[in-house]
């Protein structure tokens, strides 16, 4: 293996690191959030967008090569076999070395996209997840208000002035009902959101899964 294949190599073992860093349950939604609107990530976000699209751009070109390699030492046709076996042995090792940056540079195109999809998933559902919390606690602090409103107007009541309180109490209770009823329901639109979330993230880890069972089950069983 040449040293630029060496480098994409070591690059797809990185990535495939990351993933099953961020597939695995070892931190919570709101840590990894934490971690990717850092101050050090978010000095490298700011070229981040130039710099993935240009590893992008050259791993679709060393991908390109490989396919071509693979035409080329595909396409070769040995007709006496006796005469050009060392040729026809030589080959067959380049194209075993054109298969194997074939899958080299499409795996790491693929896990780059995955990475990014992964990450923007995981910010999307602490975000969520953390709205979801903020209007708990509001639904909660609307419900003890009413609570202590309604203990106070019992404390303060009097016979002759008992209807207008009253009235208003209700009205209160009324208000604040209804706003605990839209909060429930904002919270039951992000609880959805969180979940669809959810289930894009386990199709792309079956995604993963299934294309890396591909690539062990693909690879010929020779050594360079």
């Amino acid at each position: 293996m040449t040293l630029v294949w060496g480098i994409i190599a070591s690059f797809l073992y990185v990535e495939l690191f990351i993933v099953l860093m961020l597939v695995l349950p070892l931190r919570s939604p709101q840590q990894w959030h934490r971690f990717f609107k850092s101050r050090f990530l978010a000095m490298l976000s700011r070229q981040a967008q130039t710099y993935f699209y240009l590893l992008l751009a050259v791993l679709v070109l060393f991908l390109l090569e490989a396919i071509r390699e693979m035409r080329k030492y595909s396409s070769n046709d040995h007709t006496h076999t006796e005469t050009h076996l060392n040729v026809e042995m030589q080959h067959s090792m380049r194209l075993f070395r054109a298969q194997r940056n074939f899958y080299i540079s499409g795996f790491a195109i693929f896990l780059s996209l995955v990475i990014r999809r992964l990450v923007s998933l995981i910010s999307g559902q602490a975000v969520l997840l953390a709205q979801a919390e903020a209007s708990m606690k509001q639904a909660q602090s609307a419900t003890s208000a009413a609570r202590s409103l309604m203990n106070q107007q019992k404390g303060d009541e009097k016979p002759d002035t008992k209807t207008k309180p009253v009235d208003e109490l209700k009205k209160k209770i009324t208000e604040l009902e209804q706003e605990l009823t839209k909060e429930r329901k904002d919270k039951e639109a992000m609880k959805s959101q969180s979940e669809s979330l959810n289930r894009e993230y386990d199709r792309l880890t079956e995604e993963y899964s299934k294309l890396q069972k591909k690539i062990t089950v693909s690879s010929p069983d020779k050594s360079d």
